[in-house]
């Protein structure tokens, strides 16, 4: 039997559903109706045009159906993960241990700068996962950002920046792990020796760290982040309507918790989640650390880990009575309730991407990058940047991403180990400024929920800074592509401080046109 192809199969209108997705999102500020019609649209034109069929593929399609999709053990682990952490903000809530670290952090946190540049700092001590970054960032440092008058807008972006920015560059992460996988392993080249030599060439990763710091410590803010920082410093943290997660945010805690409610849970989640990550890949069956964290599912091990701290946690209070059993109970539906939205997003992003890769768009991109592999090769890493931003803005997934596109980088460089990584770097680099600008991204969902902002605020508030840092490493590739091509040196000695002090220059030269316009 002939496998069933639609017309647009590979063809540049596979693209469209998260076109249609995206626009609809930023036009119309209601991210459902958005993700729908992108999941609708992508049906039909699977379906060509059939109601019928769109219907059946977009819930039961074994690939890309919403139903599918739920039940794959990834996806489900994910929303198991988001549900537990839930469970565990509203009981660090309950028992007072936010607003223990709140009054804390108050007496040693002076400033809305320090406040922000500690919301920076815990994000980019907890590298292990994007997710676990999301949720456990903002659940821990809301409270001091919000005595601090910052916008929720804010705390989302600086929350999204030190997630995904900081696991492509830490090598003991999930991300270093996908990207190892994502080798071929008939290319000849150690994976995660070749993710270790891309850090240096992850300009935006390490652009978008120097963009919160100059926009935080110079207190430049500029597009719709301008007015929701302005309304902050005023009272409002929202500025637009929407109050997400208003009844988690007016919980009244226990007067009984302390400051070790808060962080001992904390702690205990990082390194039980480290140690399940690990326990997956077979750590404790003698394989070494490192190969433990490449050959992982970190999605079961943040369940692992989330798992064994809600259950420690509910002998850390039970024992010392901070809070009562009912109260205790009566977290978990209160977490799983402050998750619907969220996870709703999620599920509906799964689907849509489902959709697109129903629709050949994987092979479409990888058609478009081989088939500019016969340019010079000195703008190809600069044009794989852009590929790789494309395709994870467009589909929401930067595993996805540098998955389809790292194969192809590996067949083209094989006369020079050093092009290669520069390629790949980009690709890495690209796969994440994607996945950070992108409204269908799991990671932006997921910083809008730590930080219990309105979503569609998060995406339009952090898109020019995000632009800003991609423009500028786009520059950095086509030097790095020059400087690579022609010297048998790592181009990094040169390219990246040119790149951070381009990025530099350009946030300093804004800072005084806008003093200059305000006299």
């Amino acid at each position: 039997m002939e496998a069933y192809t639609p017309y647009v199969y590979q063809t540049i209108w596979s693209l469209l559903p998260p076109v249609v997705a995206i626009s609809l999102a930023l036009l119309t500020k209601e991210v459902y109706f958005s993700l729908f019609m992108g999941i609708l649209t992508g049906g039909l034109l699977y379906a060509n045009g059939n109601p019928g069929l769109a219907l059946q593929t977009i819930l039961y399609n074994d690939e890309g159906g919403m139903v599918n999709k739920i039940a794959t053990q990834q996806n489900a682990s994910i929303l198991v993960f988001v549900v537990l952490l839930a469970a565990l903000v509203a009981l660090m809530n309950k028992a007072g241990g936010s607003a223990a670290f709140g009054r804390w952090a108050s007496e040693h946190i002076k400033t809305r700068v320090g406040a922000q540049l500690a919301a920076i700092a815990l994000g980019v001590l907890i590298f292990v996962d994007d997710g676990f970054n999301c949720m456990t960032v903002g659940s821990v440092i809301r409270p001091v950002t919000d005595r601090h008058q910052v916008s929720r807008a804010k705390l989302a972006y600086l929350i999204d920046s030190t997630a995904a920015p900081i696991c492509i560059i830490a090598p003991i992460s999930s991300w270093a792990a996908a990207v190892t996988y994502s080798v071929p392993a008939d290319s000849g080249i150690n994976g995660f020796e070749m993710f270790l030599r891309t850090i240096p060439y992850n300009f935006y990763a390490l652009g978008t760290l120097l963009m919160m710091l100059l926009i935080v410590t110079l207190g430049l803010d500029y597009g719709p982040m301008k007015l929701h920082e302005d309304n902050a410093a005023k009272g409002d943290l929202f500025t637009t309507s929407d109050r997400p997660f208003q009844d988690a945010d007016d919980e009244v805690p226990s007067s009984r918790g302390k400051v070790i409610d808060l962080v001992l849970p904390v702690a205990v989640l990082i390194v039980t989640c480290i140690t399940g990550i690990v326990y997956t890949g077979g750590f404790f069956e003698g394989v070494g650390f490192i190969d433990a964290f490449a050959n992982s599912n970190s999605a079961m091990g943040l369940v692992y880990g989330s798992l064994i701290t809600l259950i420690f946690t509910f002998f850390l209070y039970m024992l010392r009575h901070v809070i009562t059993f009912k109260e205790f109970m009566d977290c978990l539906p209160a977490g799983f309730r402050s998750m619907c939205a969220p996870m709703l997003i999620l599920i509906m992003a799964w689907n849509l991407s489902g959709m697109t890769g129903l629709l050949g768009a994987n092979l479409y991109i990888h058609d478009l990058v081989a088939a500019s592999a016969g340019a010079l090769k000195i703008f190809l890493p600069c044009i794989i940047f852009i590929v790789a931003v494309f395709l994870a803005f467009s589909t929401g997934t930067s595993w996805g991403t540098f998955s389809i596109l790292i194969p192809i980088v590996c067949n083209v460089f094989t006369d020079s180990y050093e092009m290669l990584i520069i390629a790949i770097a980009a690709c890495l680099a690209g796969a994440v400024c994607g996945d950070h600008c992108s409204p269908i991204s799991d990671t932006t969902i997921m910083a809008s929920a730590g930080a219990h902002s309105n979503h569609v605020n998060h995406v339009t508030t952090q898109l020019p800074y995000a632009f800003t840092v991609a423009g500028v490493s786009a520059a950095g590739y086509l030097l790095a592509g020059l400087i690579g091509y022609f010297t048998e040196g790592p181009a990094a000695l040169l390219a990246l401080p040119a790149t951070l002090l381009l990025l530099a220059a350009v946030i300093v030269t804004a800072r005084r046109f806008r003093q200059t316009a305000k006299a």
